[in-house]
């Protein structure tokens, strides 16, 4: 037995890294516990173990008695003064027993509790591991895909990254190598789990940490962040140092830094302008090249109105709105984006006009686009049949106007 445990106690501290102390009081209070089960219940040891040759000894605490009436706890007074000359009644006697009288079930018991001990201790290495890490970027390898889920390998431990953090659009293969943000790590019944993300705004925050020596010492600061991961990226930054330009610093010469960037995050693009307190001058900084005409300013309830020329309304609210969500999060004030209209002119007869010799409709169904919010050919990038059929336009008519425009395009 002795040889069984030595060759425990070596693997685990060799291979496992589990202290030969640490595993030597599980095994020893594995045993105790086992010793008040089956046929040796009720019965207290003392166990020892030596840590250089394993060999393990056992004692049974007994009370000296004059009427034994529990062989297993008590023993009588003239044979207790046998084993121990001088003692008393009351007092405890130590008799050394055989290891191996303990019986099976304390050998089930204690490798349950060395397996016990081993699974324990992997998580709190986990835990140790990692804990330092989050919010760190970290680089590891895809096992598997669970549903929307995926699990990547870490070398130490595998980390989970739900589909709620994964960029869309991006496609992950099995033995491929991918870099992630350490999100954090949850308490679970089985123990920690690690979350990692590609999709969060800390994510491409890190990169620019890594990739911006500006950045990482401080000198210029990122101010504010907005992200729709996959499509686009928008941040403000400002600078310490007078001398230093916080947005040429992040792109880099000839865009290097920025470029690296963007390769990691798949083509996603990257706005970077100078951040400004005060909200108007960061609106016009941010919607650039679009040129606001009129900037009304709601302070009570945080919300600006802008109003911009028909040219330039596609451009400030982007694809699908997103130009106008990004801008609206970045600089934490509810944009609405108005056209321009001068005193006196027709913009919705323009539009119309417009509409109506670029994709050749008529000119019911091209008042009726226009009404519905599109009032420049620019605006019908990236839209649907179903989003016009949304708008209240028939299967048909929304599939014909469709057809028209990327017959334009092409």
């Amino acid at each position: 037995m002795s040889s069984e445990i030595l060759s425990v106690l070596e693997y685990m501290e060799k291979e496992k890294g589990i202290p030969r102390a640490d595993m030597i009081a599980t095994i020893t209070n594995a045993l105790k516990t086992a010793a008040l089960k089956g046929v040796n219940s009720g019965q207290e040891l003392r166990i020892d173990i030596n840590p250089k040759n394993g060999q393990l000894h056992a004692w049974a605490l007994m009370k000296v008695v004059d009427s034994v009436s529990n062989p297993k706890t008590e023993i009588h007074v003239e044979k207790a003064q046998a084993l121990k000359p001088g003692v008393a009644l009351g007092e405890m006697l130590e008799r050394e027993v055989d290891p191996s009288t303990l019986g099976r079930i304390a050998a089930q018991t204690a490798r349950q509790a060395v397996m016990q001990r081993l699974r324990q201790f992997e998580k709190d290495r986990i835990y140790d591991d990692f804990k330092d890490q989050v919010g760190n970027i970290v680089t590891g390898t895809v096992r598997r895909r669970e549903r929307n889920d995926l699990f990547i390998d870490l070398g130490k431990a595998e980390a989970i990254m739900p589909g709620r953090e994964q960029v869309p659009g991006e496609e992950y293969q099995p033995g491929e190598r991918i870099r992630c943000l350490l999100l954090e790590i949850q308490s679970t019944p089985r123990g920690p789990e690690i979350i990692l993300s590609r999709g969060s705004p800390r994510f491409v925050r890190r990169l620019f940490e890594l990739e911006v020596t500006e950045v990482a010492d401080g000198t210029v600061k990122i101010e504010a962040f907005a992200r729709e991961p996959g499509y686009r990226t928008k941040i403000a930054v400002t600078s310490t140092d007078p001398k230093v330009d916080p947005v040429g610093a992040c792109v880099g010469a000839r865009g290097a830094r920025v470029k690296t960037i963007v390769r990691e995050l798949g083509g996603e693009k990257i706005d970077i302008i100078k951040y400004f307190a005060d909200p108007r001058e960061m609106i016009i900084e941010a919607l650039k090249p679009a040129l606001p005409r009129e900037i009304i300013l709601d302070e009570k309830n945080h919300r600006i109105l802008l109003k911009v020329a028909t040219d330039d309304l596609a451009v400030a609210i982007g694809r699908k709105g997103q130009n106008a969500r990004l801008t609206s999060r970045l600089i934490g004030w509810r944009l609405d984006i108005e056209e321009f209209r001068a005193v006196g002119a027709d913009p919705e007869g323009d539009a119309k006009r417009k509409l109506v010799n670029g994709l050749g409709v008529g000119e019911d169904l091209a008042l009726r686009l226009v009404k519905a919010g599109f009032v420049s050919l620019e605006l019908f990038e990236g839209v649907e049949a179903g989003d016009l059929e949304g708008s209240g336009f028939s299967p048909e008519e929304a599939a014909d106007v469709i057809q028209r425009f990327n017959s334009r395009s092409s």
